[in-house]
């Protein structure tokens, strides 16, 4: 999965998305399995815009620099988000008690950006995606030094099957193996440290963190385009805003997703997004995935899907441990 320009606060902050569902259920009076299942349509539909969004991104990085390519996306989800988030939320919505932390994530996610995005430049879309998808691993590593987790042998085994299936993509040692898929694990690094920086300012609004996200990432792309410059051409340009546009989309339909069920709930879902980058890939460029990058993805898709029931099971002991009950 293409790391978006700015992903949702709500999305890769398992604590807050709980209490952005808790809020919305307490709002609502339609059943909470109808919208259950309106969350697991709109996270599979944001799936596809963000496969469209890897799928355009990789058609620009044949004749554009791939910092330039990440730096038309942000130009595009800032003109949307910024504004937006203005408007409903009125100049006090960039108030930040920590703007160290959304400065290191904002540098994170666009790292991560610029590295996906070279990698799609020598990578098959299905491919890159499915090597992207380690960065479960590395957030069960990190969150240890970092968060202070304990990590059971259970999520040790899930992230060691994940980095077993991203071996069976890379194929390290043999003939097939490109050293451009270092590119997309690297993606998934940064990408880890920008999840754990989120977590680590659980208590920030969404929209406040999406529009720091946006405003310093834009900043920080813009002071290095200059040496990677090359003028555009108007189809560039008009492949580029479907970029931004896909991608803005797919981040305010997983936004609406994380409002209306459980992020335990909702990540699974994000996995499909190998299917349809391996179906679009083939429509757009005539690729066909290897037998191993279809092996290893379904092998990593295991490893995070187990992941997510890990978490989810972790949650619900720490709500129950709040409320004093204790499991039978």
């Amino acid at each position: 999965m293409s790391p978006p320009p700015s992903v949702s606060a709500v999305a890769d902050c398992p604590s807050l998305a709980e209490g952005v569902t808790a809020r919305s259920s307490a709002r609502s009076s339609a059943p909470a399995k109808d919208a259950t299942f309106a969350a697991i349509g709109l996270a599979l539909l944001s799936t596809v815009f963000f496969a469209m969004g890897d799928v355009a991104a990789k058609v620009l990085t044949d004749t554009l620099p791939a910092i330039q390519v990440t730096w038309l996306r942000y130009i595009v989800f800032c003109l949307v988000v910024v504004p937006a988030v203005l408007i409903a939320r009125g100049a006090r919505a960039m108030h930040t008690p920590r703007l160290r932390l959304q400065i290191i994530r904002a540098l994170a996610v666009a790292g991560s950006s610029v590295l996906f995005i070279l990698g799609l430049g020598h990578l098959q879309v299905a491919e890159a995606t499915a090597i992207n998808f380690i960065s479960p691993i590395f957030i069960t590593a990190l969150s240890i030094p970092l968060l202070g987790e304990k990590v059971g042998i259970r999520r040790w085994a899930a992230a060691a099957v994940g980095f077993l299936g991203v071996m069976l993509v890379v194929q390290p040692g043999g003939s097939a193996f490109q050293m451009a898929a270092l590119l997309p694990i690297g993606a998934a690094l940064s990408w880890a440290i920008a999840a754990i920086a989120t977590r680590l300012m659980n208590s920030e609004r969404p929209e406040t963190t999406l529009a720091w996200s946006a405003v310093v990432g834009l900043i920080a792309l813009t002071a290095f385009v200059p040496f990677h410059w090359r003028t555009p051409t108007a189809g560039e340009i008009g492949v580029a805003m479907l970029m931004g546009s896909f991608s803005t989309v797919g981040h305010w339909l997983i936004i609406l997703a994380y409002r209306k069920a459980a992020a335990s709930t909702i990540a699974p879902f994000s996995y499909v997004q190998l299917l349809f980058a391996g179906l679009l890939g083939f429509g757009v460029f005539g690729t066909i995935p290897g037998a191993m990058t279809l092996v290893g993805g379904a092998v990593i898709a295991a490893s995070g899907l187990y992941t997510a029931h890990r978490e989810r099971i972790r949650a619900r002991e720490a709500r129950l441990a709040a409320a004093g009950i204790r499991r039978p």
